[in-house]
């Protein structure tokens, strides 16, 4: 069933949802909604989940809902809603990223005085878990957003079993909150194998003004590759888990100028590595989409993404991909139409497409092209409005509990 299917049939019934306290009516279904989002990743960190939740509280402050954020580290305030930050710690092997370890009596507390109509989790984690649990006491329905692959993640930086126990964290997070949101059909599977079923799809948006062909800037192109190479580029989290060693098979092909796009604890390890490489650094708005509307390729090299966003932005960008033919990539890229899926780790396969698609540049204008036209109807406010649907019903379904307890 697509998006706005989806959304038609979520309006046929009205929705209602669970007030704390009883002297506050439940707003209706064109009633303004509090909303409390919890997550355990926001600014100034850069990644998918940093970008969904700002993406979340922006469409909340255009629709007119009130809203708090807690996370780890941010600003005072985002889109005009406070944030409180919890407590947390760095992870010893990724110094830059916090995660938050903040107690359940002091969530509760947080969420008496703000009285939400619902929860949103966002990535849950250590936060993720006592936010649901503290939630669950007070009888505040939830919805929790799968986004970060915590198995893979222990898997590819070889914790002693960490998988395991990751796998058990998922499973009591998930199992614990009223609605799991996954991005993609294997983000689901895998949710399914780890023993969580019924698992709704809520994929991303991509913004199509910002990211769109004409960012492409020659200048930027000619500064870059001088020689006219091409610019075959990443743009993501320089980490472990991206499995980014597989560009070195990449920068060695002929006619290609490699660009990496971000920053992480890897980029020391991959500058010497990548010694003929550009490291544009961290890029935000405009720049961001200038430089992916230069790129003439666009390679990922991770196997654990539940979505993969900065790939729809190069799709959006009017640049194919290829990627690996596993997580999130598999519905966002349209394989041989806009780009590639190879086996993951494989580099000659990787290579391959990758060399195919620079020599033959009428292939490469027709999947630009194509591209563009596969994110058409992928857009924030629609995804978005889809994550609203999803609040109100189970804020419906808590009532049912209710009445019928």
């Amino acid at each position: 069933m697509d998006l706005l299917e989806r959304r038609r049939r979520s309006r046929t019934v009205p929705a209602t949802v669970v007030p704390l306290a009883p002297d506050r009516p439940a707003p209706g279904r064109a009633g303004r909604l509090r909303v409390l989002v919890v997550t355990e990743s926001f600014l100034p960190q850069v990644n998918g989940v940093t970008n969904s939740v700002r993406r979340v509280l922006e469409h909340l402050a255009a629709e007119g809902h009130e809203a708090e954020l807690v996370a780890p580290t941010g600003p005072a305030t985002y889109a005009g809603f406070p944030v409180t930050l919890a407590r947390g710690a760095s992870l010893p092997f990724y110094a830059d990223f916090r995660i938050g370890l903040e107690t359940r009596r002091r969530l509760r507390a947080t969420m008496e005085r703000f009285r939400p109509d619902v929860v949103h989790i966002a990535s849950p984690a250590a936060l993720g878990l006592q936010a649901a649990r503290a939630a669950r006491s007070l009888g505040i329905p939830t919805v929790a957003i799968y986004q970060t692959d915590l198995v893979g993640f222990a898997e590819q930086y070889g914790v002693p079993g960490g998988a395991r126990a990751m796998g058990a964290l998922t499973r009591r997070i998930h199992l614990g909150v009223d609605r799991t949101l996954a991005p993609s059909t294997a983000s689901i599977a895998q949710l399914a194998r780890l023993g969580v079923p019924a698992v709704a799809r809520w994929p991303r948006g991509v913004d199509q003004e910002l990211f769109a062909p004409l960012r492409r800037d020659e200048a930027l192109h000619a500064e870059l590759a001088p020689d006219g190479r091409l610019l075959v580029g990443y743009v993501g989290r320089l980490a472990a888990e991206k499995e980014l060693e597989l560009l070195a098979h990449v920068d060695r092909i002929p006619g290609v100028r490699l660009v990496l796009v971000g920053g992480g604890p890897e980029e020391a390890r991959l500058r010497a590595l990548l010694p003929d490489a550009a490291f544009l650094g961290v890029l935000h708005g405009e720049e961001l989409a200038r430089a992916h509307a230069t790129l003439d390729v666009f390679v990922h090299t991770g196997r654990h993404e539940t979505y993969c966003q900065s790939a729809q932005e190069a799709l959006a960008s009017g640049v194919p991909v290829v990627a690996p033919r596993s997580g999130g990539p598999i519905d966002v890229v349209p394989d041989g139409v806009a780009g590639h899926l190879y086996e993951p780790g494989d580099a000659n396969e990787l290579v391959s497409h990758v060399e195919r698609l620079v020599a033959h540049p009428v292939l490469r204008r027709r999947m630009a092209l194509a591209a563009r036209q596969s994110v058409q109807g992928r857009t924030w406010q629609a995804v978005n409005e889809l994550l609203v649907d999803h609040y109100r019903e189970v804020g419906r379904s808590s009532v049912t509990r209710r009445r019928a307890g």
